[in-house]
């Protein structure tokens, strides 16, 4: 069968140096003093934060006179880190000695009948891409152009495109991550709760994580904020079907079985209101709706809710007693990966629900007000008003979508009768979509149809075999990166700068763009020569400039505006109404159940378990599945089993076996089986992020499975389009069920 995109195994080619000027680094997890700024040993210090994962630390680079990064450790002025890194961010230089790294333009090209890559200069490969641009825009306009992005380059490109006259652009951390908690918090208060969330867990007095792994997530700031929390005897209540990390850390641990939560969160509910337990005071002051949710939740029983969780009423009433004697001091934490079941805004509405009747937002221990630094933007031209955009690919969906959904956009990719709006090509900067995107066949397809695939990466990841042309980026210590700004408790301003240049032929994200906008003729919007010079501009629009950034690496603002709601004071919610929405108009409007609803989901047959996945302390998905530094610490991902399962199975500690999902779809690779009592009967449990099939990931190829290829039911979230991922059961095959890898 002809494919018009084949994959391309990038190091099956040869293409590229091997030889690297910087070093691995010898690095430990560290806290930064002030005399470790002034090493003895003539280690030139360099400010950055990190880019392994969302949370963004300010930390220091070392670098010795030879251009060797020997270590990374935190900027002690930073809050959001305290002068302390996690594993990933100590470990981060390794993505920069990484010797698989990307390190030249590649071109895909037909030879002797076969598609393969050759090597390209940079001016060959800009001069294609921009060539591929203008063509579509002439013959399907430049809203045909679509972006996906993850992380710091993303806003590069989103510039391009936006000046380039589309706005079709998507992160996969909206529809497959944080949309519905950031959806039903906004229904709710009026806004979300921010990435990193505004949670006061550092003064709380009772924190209640659902499916919320902190200890494992390793979000930074959180989970030094917990181990001061539990140091002071505040309340840990865990619900997973897992005794996770934080799950062990708990006062008060809730096996829940999966798939029910709303019924837990129904039946809390209820006893606030009818044990008259919520904040009385807080809610008549600042809610409207409670008499319509007091009728909604009156059949919600604990007994009812036991039936359906497995958790017993004394124990769900005990929970929600510990929740009401510390409001306001209480945190329902929100959560950050909330797609899981195809409700997930009615229960993410749910859990705000619960922190509006114990008064936790705008109160200490709660949720607090964030607040932050404007970084005005470096002058430029007016963007071009598209003629569509990535709502009319909606086409009436998901009507409380305010970001672009990454699977409509790909429908959008996809030819076929009565669609007006086609995307005819994509750039892909610093997301793998071939392992983040659920509806793998849909996905093949979308990208079987384009005229243009960019991938712009820093690795030679599943999806840039499927690119026409790849651009090697620069990792984030061979480069600058717009200023970290952070709305969070105090304003603070943090400075990326390069610690080395760049290694082999790569360049940074900002030069790529500016380099692919001139030759498209936008050269007004990119008015500057190196991005410095924005940088430099900014900060003195903000009482600073580069070259004190340089020195500092991290400067504070003081705060103008109140952290928590002031005693006494009027305090106006976010929401049309201006108060807390217990009973969402919006939603009703909308023909949406006005408040959540729990709705059976599909469990599993008989011989088959639901596939639960989650996150290492020291792996942030594809950005570190490759890390020499990072694999030494956890090299593969096992899969937890109940030993009454494994019993059933006659599985054996460390045996490797298989797993198949219900749609008789087999995993790539085999895992080994770890019998734990640390996980329900009717699940098991997986690191996500292993299991990669590209051999050019030497550290990472075949190790473990990989939980996304055995994903392939997905029930999506009507309100704003999250791909709930839950709802998949597998079931182990004990011999090696096929020979080679499946690309």
């Amino acid at each position: 069968m002809h494919t018009r995109r084949k994959f391309i195994k990038i190091g099956a080619l040869g293409l590229g140096a091997t030889a690297l000027t910087g070093g691995v680094a010898n690095w430990v997890v560290g806290r930064s003093t002030k005399t470790d700024l002034k090493p003895s040993t003539g280690l030139r210090v360099v400010p950055t934060y990190c880019e392994v994962c969302f949370w963004k630390c300010a930390g220091w680079a070392y670098v010795t006179p030879e251009g060797k990064i020997q270590k990374i450790i935190g900027n002690v002025d930073d809050p959001q880190c305290n002068g302390r890194l996690c594993p990933r961010g100590t470990g981060g230089v390794g993505m920069f000695s990484d010797p698989d790294r990307l390190k030249k333009p590649l071109i895909r090209v037909t030879k002797d009948g076969e598609q393969t890559y050759r090597e390209a200069s940079w001016e060959e490969a800009l001069d294609f891409v921009a060539l591929k641009m203008k063509e579509i825009a002439t013959k399907h306009g430049p809203e045909s152009m679509a972006l996906f992005n993850h992380g710091s380059s993303g806003k590069y490109f989103t510039h391009l495109l936006n000046a380039f006259g589309s706005n079709n652009v998507a992160a996969p951390s909206f529809a497959q991550c944080r949309g519905p908690r950031d959806t039903g918090f906004e229904l709710t208060f009026g806004e979300s709760v921010s990435s990193p969330e505004v949670t006061d867990i550092r003064d709380t007095q009772c924190l209640v994580l659902i499916g919320s792994h902190l200890g494992e997530n390793m979000h930074n700031g959180q989970v030094q904020e917990m181990s001061e929390a539990i140091d002071n005897g505040a309340v840990i209540i865990t619900v997973d079907p897992r005794l996770s990390t934080a799950a062990s850390k708990s006062k008060y641990w809730l096996p829940i079985k999966p798939s029910t939560d709303i019924a837990l969160l129904l039946a809390w509910i209820h006893v606030l209101i009818y044990d008259d337990l919520y904040n009385r005071e807080y809610v008549s002051k600042y809610a409207e709706g409670l008499n319509e949710l007091r009728e909604h939740v009156e059949t919600f029983t604990p007994e009812w809710a036991y039936g359906i969780t497995t958790i017993k009423p004394e124990l769900i009433r005990r929970t929600a007693r510990e929740m009401a004697n510390a409001a306001p001091s209480v945190i329902i934490h929100p959560g950050r990966h909330t797609t899981w079941y195809g409700d997930d805004v009615q229960r993410s509405r749910a859990i705000a629900i619960l922190n509006g009747l114990l008064g936790a937002w705008g109160s200490r221990g709660g949720i607090f007000f964030k607040e932050g630094i404007k970084i005005p933007e470096f002058p430029r031209p007016d963007y071009p008003k598209p003629a569509w955009s990535w709502q009319d690919t909606l086409t009436g969906r998901y009507p409380f979508a305010k970001e672009a959904v990454t699977n409509t956009i790909i429908e959008a990719s996809i030819p076929g009768p009565g669609k007006e709006h086609l995307i005819k090509g994509w750039i892909v900067s610093g997301t793998n979509l071939v392992v983040a995107i659920p509806l793998k066949k849909l996905l093949m397809d979308a990208m079987q149809s384009l005229d243009l695939l960019v991938v712009v990466d820093t690795m030679p990841m599943e999806i840039t075999g499927y690119a026409d042309v790849v651009l090697p980026e620069c990792t984030y210590l061979e480069r600058h990166d717009d200023l970290r700004a952070t709305s969070h408790r105090e304003p603070t301003i943090a400075l990326r700068m390069p610690a080395v240049e760049p290694q082999y032929e790569t360049k940074p994200a900002w030069w790529i763009s500016k380099q692919i906008g001139e030759r498209l003729g936008l050269g007004s919007f990119y008015n500057y020569k190196d991005f410095k010079e924005v940088l430099d501009w900014q900060l003195k629009q903000v009482g600073s400039s580069l070259t004190e950034m340089e020195r500092i690496g991290l400067k504070k603002y003081p705060r103008k505006t109140p952290v928590y709601i002031e005693p006494g004071t009027e305090y106006q919610f976010k929401t049309e109404s201006g108060k807390i929405q217990l009973d969402s108009k919006e939603l009703k409007s909308a023909g949406f159940d006005s408040m959540p609803v729990y709705t059976p989901h599909p469990q599993p047959e008989d011989g088959y378990y639901r596939l639960i996945y989650g996150r290492a302390p020291m792996h942030t998905f594809s950005r570190t599945a490759n890390n020499r530094n990072l694999v030494a610490l956890m090299p593969e991902n096992s899969v937890w089993v109940n030993p009454q399962v494994a019993e059933i199975w006659g599985l054996r500690k460390d045996q490797h076996v298989w797993l198949k999902n219900q749609d008789g779809v087999v995993s790539n690779f085999s895992v080994k089986v770890r019998i734990t009592e640390r996980i329900r009967w009717d699940s098991i449990y997986i690191v996500h992020g292993f299991g990669h099939h590209h051999k050019p990931l030497t550290y990472a190829f075949g190790r473990g499975v990989n939980d996304t290829e055995l994903i392939t039911r997905v029930a999506t979230d009507p309100i704003m389009g999250g791909t709930g991922m839950r709802g998949n059961f597998v079931t182990f095959i004990k011999t090696e069920p096929k020979k080679g890898v499946k690309l």
